[in-house]
């Protein structure tokens, strides 16, 4: 488990790449369609204090997620059980692993927050072999994207009024230990030759891929390289969902022009249709062509232009 932890401290997701994202290719098949409905008939998800009012309500949270997690004390690691039973094992794990914390209270859950963090390196170091990711069976996609959804797809915080991001430093992502290493797993399984794009885009849909994109407006510029670096494996995968990715970038790209003026992840966006407009067929498609008249030029107005400028100036040149 630390060779694994190594990888990940640095912040650096472990799969980035520069490769042209148009020429990327879907992988290998598993199994149908009743799943869909179970995925979504599990958001009983055991929420952190943050949502709940002080005092006995909020002991008695507590007390749940303690039991909850003895529970993940009481299993048994993945590599000492046998075969046949790992698939029942991953997911009782996986579904533990969607119990959130209060993150605000340093002092609250300490030891659930750490099991929780012991069992998603587990589970992350698990697939992060050819023969750990044969687990990631159609059966078990349901539960791996709402485990997901669940720690990563969330509300950001809000900036304050005054934050000025070529003046301040920004605002780290205090569940970052949690975080980080479900966004290295998320990246295993888009990787993997395991996982086919076509079955898996039943799980990770339009909705899930809009939530993701809006990810790019975190503040810690750790959090935006994993949102950045999976969204760029994700638009190779899934080849049908290219078009919408594109339009809902163009659209973060408009409010941000026209509306808001902020926007924390124009860079991250930028490098990654770099890497888009690379892999353009000459001659351009009149689709392309507006969109990098419509997205693309428009963003040498804003005042923050400076902050994007090298990665704007790329995509324009290509």
């Amino acid at each position: 488990m630390k060779g694994f932890l190594n990888k990940v401290v640095n912040g650096k997701p472990n799969g980035a790449t520069t490769k042209s994202a148009e020429g990327g290719k879907p992988s290998s098949p598993t199994h149908a369609e009743a799943n869909v409905a179970a995925m979504r008939a599990m958001d009983t998800t055991p929420r952190a204090d943050i949502s709940l009012p002080r005092g006995r309500e909020r002991r008695r949270s507590s007390l749940s997620r303690s039991s909850k997690m003895q529970s993940i004390k009481e299993l048994p690691l993945l590599s000492e059980t046998p075969m046949l039973k790992r698939e029942a094992l991953f997911r009782q794990k996986l579904q533990l692993c969607c119990i959130l914390f209060d993150f605000e209270d340093s002092e609250s859950d300490v030891k659930g927050k750490e099991l929780k963090r012991e069992t998603l390196v587990e589970i992350a170091e698990y697939v992060n072999t050819p023969s750990g990711q044969k687990i990631f069976t159609e059966a078990l996609m349901p539960d791996i994207v709402h485990m997901v959804r669940v720690n990563l797809l969330r509300t950001l915080p809000p900036q304050t009024d005054d934050y000025d991001p070529e003046e301040d430093e920004p605002a780290m992502e205090i569940m970052w230990p949690h975080l980080q290493v479900v966004y290295e797993f998320f990246l295993r399984f888009i990787v993997s030759s395991e996982v086919n794009g076509k079955v898996a885009k039943r799980y990770v849909d339009q909705s899930f891929i809009r939530s993701w994109i809006e990810l790019f407006d975190a503040e810690d510029p750790r959090e935006r390289e994993y949102v950045k670096t999976v969204l760029h494996r994700m638009y190779g995968k899934f080849m049908s969902y290219r078009s919408s990715i594109r339009k809902v970038i163009s659209q973060v790209f408009f409010r941000y022009i026209y509306e808001t003026g902020r926007h924390n992840g124009i860079a991250e966006l930028l490098e990654i249709l770099g890497s888009i407009i690379n892999g353009f067929a000459i001659p351009l498609k009149k689709e392309h062509i507006q969109f990098l008249e419509k997205a693309l030029i428009p963003l040498h107005k804003p005042r923050g232009v400076a902050i994007y400028h090298p990665q704007l100036s790329y995509c324009i040149s290509q």
